[in-house]
């Protein structure tokens, strides 16, 4: 065996015997893995969202939601745990959600700073104002967004609310809450998918953002 043989044999004794990382190190540490804790959460009452959004230039709002079901929440929970997440009412496993939800929204304005320091006042939310909004909602599955359908038309109402300093009233601007609802229907949407809700100036541009997710 010449020279040049006898130092590829000699590599590749070598790379036998080289250290790799063992099966028996990879089971251990599988075995010393802790199992995710289970969590379960309670969706009793629907999906709730909130958010706050300011008009360009304009005032600042809050946005409290809710997408609810007759029935379809009663003792409906969601679990994780090392399987995945699933959605049980009962023993009975959920996959979707029912043919139509019951979207319920509430706006109303404050102020853009709670800091004493900050002297500015932005002036409330006018009705004016709130008719400008587009409301937009889409499904959310992962990061892929699709438009929902649509929905009946909302039911307003409009209730001016009473100011707290009292003596001084009649100089203050008018403010109000405004609360809408309306069915939309979701037959088919896979129960792990969010619901959006957006508000958009007539241009376009997204002035607050949110999502109900179960």
């Amino acid at each position: 065996m010449n020279a040049r043989s006898l130092f590829r044999a000699a590599l590749l004794v070598g790379l036998f015997l080289l250290p790799v990382p063992s099966l028996l190190c990879v089971q251990k540490n599988l075995k010393d893995a802790k199992p995710l804790p289970r969590t379960v959460w309670n969706l009793e009452g629907g999906a709730f969202f909130a958010t706050d959004g300011r008009i360009p230039d304009g005032p600042c709002f809050r946005i409290n939601g809710q997408a609810t079901a007759p029935g379809f929440f009663n003792n409906l929970k969601r679990v994780d745990d090392d399987s995945g997440t699933h959605y049980l009412r009962g023993t009975e496993m959920v996959t979707e959600y029912p043919p139509e939800l019951e979207v319920s929204i509430l706006i109303h304005d404050l102020p853009c700073s709670f800091l004493l320091k900050d002297k500015t006042t932005e002036p409330p939310l006018t009705k004016e104002d709130f008719t400008r909004l587009k409301l937009r909602l889409y499904w959310k599955s992962g990061v892929a967004l699709r438009p929902a359908a649509h929905w009946t038309d909302p039911e307003l109402h409009i209730r001016q609310l009473t100011p707290n300093i009292q003596p001084a009233a009649e100089d203050l601007a008018p403010r109000y809450e405004f609360h809408f609802t309306f069915g939309m229907p979701s037959e088919g949407v896979p129960i792990e998918d969010s619901l959006v809700v957006t508000l958009q100036t007539a241009q376009g541009e997204i002035v607050a953002r949110t999502s109900a997710r179960l």
